[in-house]
């Protein structure tokens, strides 16, 4: 993998919707469960996807579920910075969606810790553009001390947050947009 898969879908009639930003890192079920759940029921929507994944969860990719990803947008799916003299490859999004998001890229947002192309896109978004960032993270992690705070800290720049557990996330999909655009 290059860091860039080459744009295979197409914008979908009507993108009335805008471009919506659509992050995801490596969680159980992301490689699988990103197109079917998240990808595919967005762009149904008439959303144009700028979708960027964290390096981790690009690696959980393989060639066939990568190319479903990029079969629901037109533009490049992205888990690698691009080189000043390359330009940007995504519009600003209308809006993001960050899920599923893992506990310690919640943690880096919360932070500012902008260290992939993922955090970066969100980083530079938090409390600007709308946000919405669904966790699934372990049962344990609610009791670890810094974890609240994290979750405080966005919630605190506007950032709709809410766990995913083991709800499809086609579902959360929605309650995250609608929530999104308070």
């Amino acid at each position: 993998m290059t860091g860039v898969a080459a744009p295979g879908g197409s914008a979908p009639p009507g993108t009335e919707r805008g471009c919506l930003g659509l992050v995801a890192s490596a969680c159980s079920g992301v490689q699988t469960r990103l197109a079917a759940e998240l990808a595919e029921p967005a762009a149904a929507r008439g959303w144009r996807l700028a979708i960027t994944l964290t390096p981790t969860a690009a690696s959980w990719f393989d060639d066939r579920a990568l190319a479903r990803l990029q079969a629901t947008t037109d533009l490049d799916v992205r888990w690698t910075s691009r080189t000043p003299d390359v330009p940007r490859p995504h519009p600003d999004p209308e809006a993001f969606v960050f899920a599923p998001a893992g506990a310690g890229s919640v943690a880096k947002l919360a932070l500012g810790l902008a260290d992939n192309q993922a955090l970066t896109v969100l980083g530079d978004a938090v409390g600007v553009v709308p946000m919405a960032v669904g966790h699934r993270v372990q049962p344990t992690r609610p009791a670890h001390p810094a974890w609240q705070g994290h979750l405080d800290t966005l919630a605190g720049a506007g950032v709709r947050v809410t766990g995913l557990g083991d709800t499809p996330w086609t579902g959360v999909l929605d309650r995250l947009l609608r929530d999104a655009h308070r």
